[in-house]
């Protein structure tokens, strides 16, 4: 590998200069050194090159990845802290290679849907991170007022519900004020971002069983919102974004609409490329919308590939264990993997002969695209210096209480995974887990 991005060393010494055999760049992966002054990644050089540096490390065949960027994250702190809170979250995500995550407005007191809401939430957020966090907004019947403020403010986007989002104070759009929001978000050039599924379409669990509470669910559900969303967003000129698609019957109209120049980016998550419907085997398991069949995770897999979905990302919704029981009907609907996406993602990618490259693209460069953030997501010259040592052939069986996720609840507890963190930086410096040094982060900002 010859990255594009090569400068020769001065003899000013760099701050940092971390080595591997394995790392991972835009123009692939391969031996190469990251020089890093003042924290951004100052150039890209030659495995072997001897240039001066105040501090070294040599991973040697320990891969080195981009920090990665996770744009669906549902921290909860003010109000529900007691499910997630800033400082266990960003905690979480720095031991899973996450350098940058992107708040949800919800399930947060208050939500996100004003700028005095915001500024609480950065409030209880500050003196606590330890990696960087952006914010997106709310768009809620009523406060069509707010969105502009809220994009003026720094928010990466707005969010909107199409169904009942599971929190009263964050109730869903309907057709009319999906349109409203979507022309309101093209006057300015903003995002909106989508929890796709069909109201009209979605049923009580019929029972306590997951084939139950699946029916409950199904893909027409969400292929039918995802066309309203593509209809609007076309009709608008708005840019929208479907979060977390779980059925492969939404690909196609997805497919369509992109190929047309409809303004339209769709994302999945790890518990929908590596779970199965078939292996279910409690509610620590139930999400919405839920984990599907076998084939159908496959058909995500192969959109993932072709572009169709642009970014992996956890959806990190956690709450207590007592909320995550006695059945199918009656949990809380969310997967707690923010610690877990990476190796999660990994172990499912190299079964089926994908590389480190792809998994850097999907779960740091298009994340950090779609969120604003143009100076993470990618190891280059002038970025952020946000990198990770990943050993991507160490093997580890997931304990949920060992994790830094404040609840220990994981579908994942006792699987085994492949791909180790062993060290964290952020922008230049390793994450000690102990002090917190994470910025708040605004679109198109560092």
């Amino acid at each position: 590998m010859t990255p594009d991005d090569v400068t020769p060393a001065d003899m000013t010494p760099y701050d940092l200069v971390v080595r591997s055999r394995r790392t991972v760049t835009p123009e692939g992966e391969g031996p190469a050194a990251v020089a890093v002054r003042d924290g951004r990644i100052a150039a890209v050089l030659g495995y072997g090159e001897d240039v001066p540096a105040r501090q070294a490390a040599d991973l040697g065949d320990v891969a080195l990845l981009p920090g990665l960027v996770d744009s669906h994250v549902h921290v909860n702190e003010p109000g529900r802290t007691h499910w997630e809170g800033f400082a266990s979250a960003t905690r979480a995500a720095a031991a899973g290679g996450v350098t940058a995550i992107v708040d949800m407005p919800l399930n947060s007191l208050p939500p996100t849907v004003n700028v005095p809401a915001l500024e609480v939430k950065r409030k209880a957020a500050a003196g606590q991170c330890h990696v960087d966090v952006g914010f997106w907004g709310g768009a809620i019947p009523g406060n069509l007022a707010d969105l502009r403020p809220l994009h003026d403010a720094g928010v990466a986007g707005v969010k909107c519900f199409l169904s009942p989002s599971g929190v009263d104070e964050f109730p869903a759009l309907d057709r009319d004020g999906l349109r409203a929001a979507l022309a309101e978000v093209a006057s300015f050039g903003g995002l909106l971002i989508a929890h796709a599924e069909d109201p009209g379409l979605l049923a009580e669990p019929g029972g306590p069983t997951y084939p139950e509470f699946l029916r409950s669910r199904p893909q027409d559900a969400e292929r039918r919102a995802v066309e309203q969303v593509i209809e609007l967003a076309a009709e608008t000129g708005a840019r929208a974004h479907i979060v977390h698609v779980s059925a492969a019957a939404c690909l196609e109209p997805l497919r369509r609409a992109q190929a047309a120049g409809v303004r339209i980016t769709a994302e999945t998550c790890p518990h929908y490329l590596t779970l199965s419907a078939e292996e279910v085997s409690g509610p620590a398991y139930k999400c919405c919308p839920p984990i599907r069949e076998a084939a159908n995770r496959d058909a995500l897999w192969e959109a993932l590939a072709e572009g169709v979905l642009i970014g992996v990302v956890s959806d990190h919704s956690p709450s207590t264990p007592d909320l995550k029981v006695p059945d199918f009907a009656a949990a809380w609907g969310g997967i707690s993997s923010l610690q877990l996406g990476l190796p999660a993602v990994w172990t499912a990618a190299r079964s089926r002969g994908y590389g480190l490259g792809d998994v850097a693209r999907w779960m740091a460069e298009g994340p950090a695209r779609l969120a604003g953030l143009s100076g993470k997501g990618a190891i280059r010259v002038g970025a952020d210096a946000d990198l990770v040592a990943f050993d991507p052939d160490a093997e580890f069986t997931v304990d949920a209480g060992a994790l830094h996720h404040r609840n220990a609840v994981s579908p994942y507890h006792g699987s085994t995974l492949a791909g180790v963190v062993r060290t964290t930086w952020l922008r230049g410096a390793p994450v000690d887990f102990t002090t917190p040094r994470g910025r708040f982060l605004s679109r198109e900002t560092r």
